[in-house]
């Protein structure tokens, strides 16, 4: 899928192209790539003189290569975008191609993005400028806006990762946790904490990205101030996500500890019965020897006064477990 954004008066506008001659016909400052097709590459190569690189996307890509300027101009950044997916949580990197100075190609002052799925980020910017008047001044402030955005997406999820904690933390405190509740919570846990962790690289991945453009020299005063906004919220996002992470353990550590109660009541409930048994059991042991002299042999009332010693020898000490509160 192949969008173009067009600013006018303040706003930011969206067109869906479906051939050349109706990208021709506009004069964008951001060039949206989601999925794109040979053909599709193929427009922007023949129009913009543009040529997407066949690793854009990749994800194993070298780290020097994600932020770099070619000999023509050519900023390329690359960056991840977290989706906070209710099922599959994970990252998207997205390419970015800004020329800002080459005036002999017609993608100069246009923000070429690719990416293999829709992101929310874009989602939320698109919504934004077009109810904001005067929110996007050029193609930089689009890639800046992006990034901003991201940051505050971040944030929003580590509210839900806080709140979801805060559901766990009352199930593990109210105490009685069973082992099918512990298991729901160990998973819950998780979850939470593979999603902060997720947060923490995306927010270090914009700061880089960031940073990047404020070495460039690309920024205007203006938005130079508005990077340092950025970097300031993903401070203050790190240390959020080092807060979380000490909560995760140490509900994790409260569950796991609520586990091996759960384990010890049940192999004291064993050890108690074993010691009970006990005295049964050397009872029945003495008068199973096969001594001819045993003067009980000969008691006609032997055998119920044996099976009466040893209900005795039992319950005596079930008697005793249960006063010094063993059995509970």
């Amino acid at each position: 899928m192949l969008n173009i954004f067009t600013l006018a008066n303040g706003r930011l506008f969206q067109e869906e192209i479906e051939s050349l001659e109706e990208l021709a016909r506009f004069q964008p400052i951001w060039v949206d790539l989601e999925s794109p097709t040979l053909e599709e590459k193929r427009w922007i190569k023949q129009h913009y003189g543009l040529s997407i690189p066949e690793d854009a996307m990749d994800e194993d890509i070298e780290e020097s290569a994600r932020f770099y300027e070619e000999d023509n101009g050519e900023l390329h950044i690359r960056s991840d975008f977290l989706i906070d997916d209710d099922e599959k949580p994970r990252s998207v990197r997205v390419a970015f191609i800004l020329n800002q100075h080459n005036t002999n190609l017609k993608s100069r002052g246009v923000l070429f993005s690719i990416h293999d799925e829709d992101v929310p980020v874009f989602r939320l910017l698109r919504m934004r400028a077009r109810r904001a008047p005067g929110l996007i001044e050029d193609a930089k402030e689009v890639l800046l806006k992006l990034f901003d955005a991201d940051a505050e997406y971040s944030a929003d999820t580590l509210e839900n990762i806080y709140d979801e904690l805060e559901a766990v933390s009352h199930q593990v405190l109210a105490g009685d946790v069973t082992d099918a509740r512990a298991s729901e919570v160990l998973s819950a846990i998780a979850r939470q904490e593979d999603l902060n962790g997720r947060i923490r690289r995306n927010v270090m991945d914009t700061r880089r990205a960031v940073s990047f453009m404020m070495r460039s020299k690309m920024l205007n005063a203006e938005q130079f101030e508005e990077a340092r906004q950025i970097l300031r919220d993903i401070e203050s996002l790190d240390n959020h996500t080092a807060f979380l992470f000490d909560k995760i353990n140490f509900l994790m550590d409260a569950t796991v500890g609520f586990i091996n109660i759960n384990q010890n009541k049940i192999i004291k409930i064993f050890s108690v019965a074993s010691v009970a048994l006990l005295p049964p059991t050397l009872i029945a042991s003495v008068y199973g020897m096969n001594f001819k002299f045993m003067p009980e042999l000969e008691w006609q009332y032997g055998y119920p006064y044996v099976i009466a010693l040893m209900v005795a020898s039992a319950v005596g000490p079930m008697l005793y477990f249960r006063k010094r509160g063993w059995l509970k």
